[in-house]
């Protein structure tokens, strides 16, 4: 926890003055140089001291931005979608008889996952409280979600950014992302969902096709990666977490078994030695269900993806005008800031490594004179925002060259034709007159 004073008012002026990369922020949003539409009819929502809450601003640059931030000097503020028209004029727009041109149009696709949905099968820590340990959750997370969202969806440009005290969050920026409508994100979510069900339900994975009493159905496709990605976590989980050392941990595990018969068996025996480790009463879970059939084995498939498939906040995937801490924002109980992280080395982020708004202060007092985030260890975070926004202006320019190759190729065509007919019409005249 951080104290109150390393998120003081003073502080936070220091660092959106100072640190804050309003212009790469800009950048990322708008996907292009000069303003437009994508971020002057943007929204943003401040949350001031005292918990004010200000919805519907909006700005036409950065430094409309920055020079707004600075005034307020919020404790952090969210984006919001794209709408129709500028979010500080809907009264005006709402006016208009049809009563719908302040709509959202165009919006991240954004994820969420809480490090307390884990509370049901992490040990070493509870509410708010996140290690190196079970942050394993998180990093298996990004591999399932990064990898199915680029090889079963076809989306590329994926900001996974710490949301600076349990969790992380995803911004997906291709064009095809941005212009979903809220039921196509619900199908998204859906598509992605896997654990279900509350407290009170047992066996929260049910995923499988039609199958028979004795043989399940198979595991969709789609699930592979994650199933593989689980079993190879599961022993480090299973020694760091000890998820079945404790009566209630390894009775959570028998109400997943379907064979009764199994069930008894081990009950009996870890009723007799409960001390025994978490991955030996795995080991002895697998040899129980050897050669007892395809519906046993499923289950231990089952069981893994339940344990360490992600958990998603779907409510915040599935509307356009659900509105997201911006990265780079600071944690008022950690003080840490929202940095991006690296998918391909998620495993090796540790949250409580991550640089607080006191600590960049003071680097940049160190730095001197005209210093600027870039002399501090903030630096390699924007530089990280930077190539990815490099990413999607490279790809809004390859679709502004196609369309434009486009609109070549029907001019050229209707040139052409014009000729033809021209031409046509021109032989026919003269063979008129010679006639």
């Amino acid at each position: 926890m951080a104290d109150s004073a390393e998120t003081s008012p003073e502080v936070m002026l220091q660092f959106y003055r100072m640190l804050y990369p309003f212009k790469s922020i800009f950048t990322w949003l708008n996907q292009e140089h000069a303003p437009k539409d994508l971020f002057t009819n943007r929204e943003f929502a401040f949350t001031l001291q005292g918990d004010v809450y200000l919805r519907y601003n909006c700005f036409s640059n950065a430094e409309e931005l920055k020079k707004q931030v600075c005034a307020l000097n919020p404790t952090r503020f969210e984006i919001g979608p794209m709408y129709s028209s500028r979010p500080n004029e809907r009264k005006l727009a709402r006016s208009v008889k049809s009563g719908k041109l302040f709509t959202p149009l165009k919006r991240e696709l954004v994820f969420d996952i809480d490090m307390t949905d884990y509370d049901g099968v992490r040990t070493c820590c509870t509410s708010a409280g996140i290690c190196k340990r079970c942050w394993a959750f998180i990093a298996n997370a990004v591999r399932v979600l990064d990898s199915a969202l680029r090889t079963q969806f076809g989306y590329h440009h994926l900001l996974w950014v710490y949301s600076g005290r349990r969790g992380i969050h995803l911004w997906i920026s291709d064009d095809e992302a941005m212009g979903l409508t809220d039921e196509l994100r619900r199908a998204v979510v859906g598509a992605l969902t896997v654990i279900e069900g509350g407290k009170e339900m047992a066996k929260k994975v049910n995923v499988r096709g039609i199958g028979t009493k004795s043989h399940p159905g198979d595991l969709p496709p789609s699930l592979w990666h994650a199933r593989d990605e689980g079993s190879r976590m599961w022993y480090p989980l299973l020694d760091n977490q000890e998820c079945f050392l404790s009566e209630d941990g390894w009775r959570t595990l028998l109400k997943l078994v379907p064979d009764k018969k199994i069930v008894e068996t081990l009950e009996e025996r870890w009723e007799k030695q409960p001390g025994i480790e978490s991955s030996k009463k795995w080991d002895e879970l697998k040899a129980e269900v050897k050669g007892t059939g395809a519906r046993n084995l499923a289950a231990l498939e089952d069981i893994i993806l339940q344990y360490t498939y992600p958990r998603l906040d779907a409510e915040v995937s599935k509307h356009r005008n659900h509105l997201l801490k911006a990265p780079f924002c600071v944690h008022p109980k950690t003080g840490r800031v929202c940095v991006p992280v690296d998918p391909n080395r998620v495993e090796n982020f540790d949250p409580n490594a991550v640089p607080t708004v006191m600590q960049l202060l003071q680097e940049l007092d160190k730095a001197g004179e005209g210093a600027n985030w870039e002399h501090t260890s903030l630096k390699p975070y924007v530089d990280m925002l930077d190539r990815h926004v490099m990413g999607i202006l490279d790809d809004v320019r390859r679709r502004e060259r196609a369309r434009a190759v486009l609109q070549h190729g029907v001019w050229v065509l209707v040139y052409f034709r014009t000729i033809q007919v021209y031409w046509h019409f021109r032989s026919r005249s003269q063979l008129v007159m010679d006639v």
